[in-house]
Parts: C-alpha cells; structure tokens; sequence
C-alpha cells in the first residue's frame, strides 16, 4: 500500500524570489492565520476572499501548478433570486494565479452551466495590514507606521501604502490591460455579470508591489500563458543548464527531480547579479531570504550539478561581510553573516537581522565552499577575487572563533535578542547535556572545529595554487594542530565517541547527537577512530530507519517531535553520508540514502522536507511530518545531491580535466546516468552500473576527459 504524507497544515503555496503566496486550499486568506502574500519579509495581503452575491464559494479542488502557479475550481451555493434560485453547484469559478517577483496575476473565470440566464455579483475583498514576517511567525501583530489607501477611479485601481521613517512598502490591485473593471463598493472590488446559458466571462486582476519609491511589474502574461512567463522562462533555463540524472530507481528519480526543481524556485535575485549568479532562499515560508549557513551549505551541496550557486552566495556573503564590531548584532569583523531580512523591523534597526552575525560555523563554510567551488570549476579568478574575504574569514577564526585562545572555536551570544545557539542546531534548546540541561556558554561544538580544520587545509590548498607556499604550510600546521589536541580531547575513551561540545568550564558533554557526523566529513576523525562513529551514529537509538536522528532516543531529552531534540534533518543526513563514504563505510552510507529516499517516496510531491520526526521506521509504516517545517527548503532539496555524492565518489581535477570517482552502488541502485555533468567549462555524459557484484563507471560523452578510479577517502586524506 502507498502512503502519502503531507507536511503542515493543508494550504497552496507558491512562490518567486522573495515573494511568497500562501493560501488556505480554496485560494482564500482568513484571519488570523500565519497565511498571506508577502514580500521582502512583508505581509502585504493579509485577507483575502472571493464571493459570489456576498456569499461564499465552495472549494472543489486546488493545486500549485507550478512553483510560481496556482488554480483553484469553485462552485457556487444555492443563491436566491426574486425569480427562483440559482442552484449550487451551477456556477463554476477557476481562480488562477500567476506570480512573479514584483507582483502577481489574479485570473477570475465564471461559467453559467444552467439551462437560464444569470445575474451574479462577484466580489474580491482583501485587506493589507503589512505585518512584519516576524510578527506574523510569533503570532503578534504589532500595528507601526501609518497606512494609507487610495482608491484610484480612473484607473479603478486600489492602492494601499504603509510608511515608517525610511520603510515604505505597499501593493496596488486593478485591472489589468483591456480586462472588466471593477467598482469599489463596501470595501470590495466587484463585478456585476449577466451570463447567458454555458456562457463564460472573465477578468484579469494586476497586484503590483509598491517598494521603496517605485512600483513593481508583475506577470505580463495570463496563467493559461504561463510558459511564456519569466519564472517558467527561468525554470526551463535552469534544466537546461545543470546536471540532470537518468536512473531506473523511480524514486531517486522523483526525488532528484523534485528537488532539482525546488532549488529552481528557491533562487533570490540580488542587485547587481544576473541570472548565473542568484543565491538559494534558506526555505519556504519563514526564510525567503539570505542566510549565511543555509546558503553556503546549499551551494557546497550544488557544486557538482549547479556551481553558479557557489559563485552567487560567494558573492553576496562577501559583500556582508563584517567589518566592525556590533555586539547588539553579534558582529566582528571578518564574520561571515548568518540572516539579513527587509522587512520593516530590520530596516528601522528594531532588530538585529540588518544583517545579524549570529553564527558561528558561516565563516568557516565560507572558506570550504570556495576551496570547492574552485575544485569543480577550475576557475582561478574566482579564489583571486574572494581572495580579500577568504583571508579575512582566517583572521576572523584566529581572533574572534577562539574566544579564550584555547585552540577551539567557542561562541556565546552578546546580543540581547540574538541567538543563545549559533551552530547549525541553533533552536534555543538544541545543545543539552547528558542530563538534558542546556549548556552554559561559551560553547565549543564539535563539528566547528571539524569545519576549522577542514577550511584550513582546502585553504593551504588554494595558497599552493597561488604559489604561496608559506601560507598553505603555515594552515598546514595549525590543522595539524588542532587535529592532534581535539583528538586528545573530545575524544572519550569509555563511549568510543566524540563530545557534542565543550562547555563554559571545558567539560566535555556526551549527550550523543548526530553532530559527530559531520566531524567525518571534514575529515577530523582518525581512520582508527571511524568504524567506532560510524557503528554509534548508525545504532538503534540513532537511527530511525528512515535517517540519523538529531539526539539519541536514549537521551533523557529526545522527543521525536521536537525541531532539534531527535528529528530528522535531510541535510544533516546528507553530510554525514558524504563521511561515511569517505572512510569507507558504504554499506552504512546507502543505508541512510536509501531511508531518505524512502521517506520522500511518501511525503507529497516526492519531496523531502527541511525536517521530520525521529519515530521509528519500525513502528510506523511512514514518516511523520514536523508541523512547522518549512517546505521546499534548500539543504533539504540540496541532500540528494550529498547522497549521490557519497554513492559516486566524485571529484574533479579541472587541471587535467580528470573526473576521480569511486562508485558503490549498493543492490537497490541498480543503475544511473548524470547528463551535462561538468568538469571545468566541459561537459560530460558519466554512466554508473552495477555488473555482478561489481561498480562500474563510464564516460558516455566528454571527449579530452580523463576518468579514473580513486579511493574515496583519498580526496581527505591529501587536502
């Protein structure tokens, strides 16, 4: 039997950029509700809803078409009339939406399926209260400024504009060229239609967002013209210019699909970019922005199939780059920054996220995305021109990162409303110990120092390119270093396991979390070490069966349900996949990609969200949604890309335009094809089967491309 699992309450969402419609099924939006249009972390329409003689329409069925399209079918109730009764269902209304990002299309169709004639009144009310996205998410809305609406009888345009100080953002709605106008009549926009038997009508609604002092273009196009569209234009751009898989195993294909689209939607569009180099949102609906983690773990998942996103968060992270120091934003210079928003709270300074620095891994990341960046690309300018910003983050880990100049990476927070946890696991409850306390800052996590001595070492790397040996020799040492006092003293001897952390008087905590796993892939853990991870993160009370949980069942703390407390990350899952492979544990790393494939085979849309609970594959036939996980949602779509990774073993040597790889395709995976799949500015076709037992990999398609066969762990071993 097929199962299929939603995540979150049911609601239509769709999205472009930093625009974001979220709907309840019917199209409708009812307060209060977290539901609405926003843009740039602005709610602009809070209600909205449709009736027909100012009675409600009932829903027959809805659907995204796309991530940037929606259609909803309706049809009437009964309705009284001085001459009889229009019966329900005799009506039918399709309301089409089509989104950009500067506003949205809104087609209205009404059909008369009676035998007479009809005399109808359709109405669109709305209400804009331009609630800042954090108010909406806490469930506080906090009335700023002044909002001023204009109704416009020329035009029969409505015009609705909030203004704080320097923040001004609004939305207009009319018709749209050569479409039925509407009167505004008790706060409505309505239309009086007569429709003869089987007789259609139609209108077509413009919403424009109104954005500092101009105004927005939304779609020029109809939903029914919708691949003539801008977002449907970049989509198929977008297909067309990554690599795509062919493989047998129908859901690997579905999942890859899902998410490769996915990431299409997720592109945020930057002033002074074009299209190769936007930037992956963190997730939809809370994070249609900028993050700094999300974003460089995003693009180092990408590089093989998508290196441009490298380039866009490289880019854009390095232009935010800190300068000063801003306690009130946990902010020193060289800091990479974890979240900017533009709604009206962080322009007007009334929190910190203009941008906010609380994040203790982005700087390293940075380094790591770059060293890979340049790996899959071959292109030299690009570590020549994040070259300032690199070394500004090696300065920032010398003399910021390690707090108390231990050797480790420590973080606390200074800002009052910022973040009490700035690893990845940064939910305020996410670091507790053995007894399930939180842990006193400052706290030095395990995988900063893992990131640490992995960006020093692709750093040395870079510096070899640059022919600065000094330097490369100088990050050569210290990884070396610290590679020898972390062993020395996470390590704990009895649980043949690493600390989660160190906490403010340099206890080691044991609480057992899949946070160890990403010390294998960066490549920290000693070979003699890593059957003892990888048999602990693989245990019972660790794995689900569908993933690696985020704490061990056994923990006195766990709760499946919980964001960071035993749920299931995707991503988390997908690097740990990626160490395991790399220490030659391949059986143990198929299994993980074979539990999340699974899990996406029965969430909806083959889609794997940012997260699901921990509950046991054992016990129940399906995975469980997380209720407020955001979907789709960039590492979540990004960790089937880190499963291929660790299925393949591929790396790239853009200086001999040679493709290192070392395949295992465990008995489920019986075959695959990457298309376009690109080695410097060259593109191959690579074909992996399995043949009696046996991984075998060939290069269909890529004529001056080398091939060779390399032991995984080799790519750690020699940074």
């Amino acid at each position: 039997m097929a199962y299929e699992i939603g995540v979150g309450p049911a609601q239509l969402t769709i999205n472009v950029g930093e625009s974001v419609l979220i709907t309840e099924v019917d199209g409708q939006i009812h307060q209060p509700s977290e539901r609405g249009l926003f843009f740039r972390d602005t709610r602009l329409v809070s209600a909205w809803t449709v009736t027909v003689d100012d009675r409600p329409w009932q829903v027959l069925n809805s659907a995204a078409t796309d991530h940037f399209a929606a259609q909803i079918v309706l049809v009437n109730p009964a309705l009284p009339k001085d001459d009889g009764e229009v019966p329900a269902g005799s009506v039918s209304l399709a309301l089409s939406r089509l989104l950009d990002q500067g506003g949205m299309r809104e087609t209205l169709k009404l059909c008369n399926h009676n035998r007479i004639r009809v005399r109808l009144s359709l109405a669109v009310h709305l209400s804009c209260d331009f609630a800042d996205i954090f108010d909406v998410k806490s469930h506080r809305i906090v009335a700023r400024g002044e909002t001023f609406t204009h109704w416009s009888p020329e035009e029969r345009c409505l015009a609705s504009v909030h203004t704080n100080g320097s923040f001004r953002r609004g939305l207009s709605v009319g018709p749209a060229d050569g479409a039925p106008r509407p009167v505004l009549r008790d706060g409505a926009l309505r239309f009086l239609v007569e429709l003869d038997p089987q007789q259609s009508w139609s209108t077509d609604l413009a919403y424009r967002w109104i954005d500092g002092d101009g105004t927005l273009d939304g779609p020029s196009v109809t939903f029914a013209e919708r691949e003539q569209s801008r977002p449907a234009a970049a989509l198929r751009d977008w297909r067309d210019g990554a690599t795509r898989l062919r493989t047998p195993h129908a859901g690997l294909q579905q999942l890859y699909d899902q998410s490769f689209d996915d990431l299409s939607a997720l592109r945020l569009p930057f002033e002074s970019t074009d299209f190769k180099t936007f930037v992956p949102a963190a997730g939809i609906p809370w994070f249609a922005a900028l993050f700094g983690r999300d974003s460089l773990i995003s693009a180092i998942q990408t590089v093989p199939i998508y290196p441009d996103f490298a380039r866009g968060a490289l880019e854009m992270l390095a232009r935010y780059q800190a300068g000063e120091t801003d306690d009130t934003r946990d902010m020193q210079p060289g800091k990479i920054p974890h979240e900017l928003r533009h709604g009206e709270m962080a322009t007007l300074h009334l929190n910190p996220y203009w941008p906010y620095y609380g994040t203790a891994d982005a700087t390293p990341l940075y380094l790591i995305l770059l060293h890979h960046a340049w790996q899959f690309t071959g292109d030299r300018d690009l570590i020549e021109r994040h070259l300032t910003a690199a070394e500004r983050c090696l300065a920032w880990i010398d003399d910021y990162g390690d707090m108390d100049g231990d050797g480790f990476q420590e973080y606390q927070r200074r800002a009052p409303d910022g973040a009490e946890n700035q690893g990845w696991k940064d939910a305020g409850n996410a670091v507790l110990d053995e007894n399930g306390d939180d842990v006193p800052a400052p706290k030095a996590l395990c995988e900063l120092q893992g990131y640490v001595y992995d960006a020093w070492r692709r750093m040395a790397e870079i510096y070899d390119a640059l022919d600065r040996p000094d330097q490369a020799r100088a990050l050569r040492d210290k990884a070396r270093d610290l590679h020898r006092h972390f062993n020395a003293v996470f390590w704990d001897e009895s649980a043949q396991f690493y600390a989660l952390c160190l906490d403010s008087k340099k206890r080691r905590v044991m609480s057992v979390c899949s946070n160890p796993g990403h010390l294998l892939w960066s490549g920290i853990v000693p070979p003699e070490r890593a059957e003892a991870v990888a048999r602990r993160l693989m245990a019972e009370d660790m794995f689900s069966g569908w993933g690696v949980r985020t704490l061990s069942a056994d923990h006195p703390a766990y709760n499946p349900h919980d964001y960071q407390l035993g749920a299931v990350w995707p991503h988390d899952n997908g690097l740990i996949a990626i160490g395991l492979a790399q220490y030659g544990f391949r059986t143990e790393a198929a299994r993980i990609a074979a539990g999340l494939i699974a899990a996406a085979d029965r969430f909806m849309l083959h889609r794997l969200p940012e997260v699901f609970a921990g509950t046991s594959r054992s016990d129940s036939p399906f995975p469980v949604q997380y209720l407020g996980a955001n979907v789709p949602q960039a590492w979540a779509a990004g960790s089937v890309f880190s499963l291929l990774h660790a299925l393949l073993g591929i790396r790239v040597d853009t200086r001999c335009s040679t493709i290192l790889a070392d395949p295992h395709l465990p008995d489920w995976l019986p075959a695959l094809t990457l298309v376009d799949f690109s080695v410097g500015k060259q593109m191959v076709d690579l074909r992996v089967f399995r043949d009696g037992g046996e991984t075998w990999i060939g290069i269909l398609r890529g004529a001056g491309v080398n091939l060779v066969r390399q032991r995984f762990g080799t790519a750690v071993e020699h940074l």
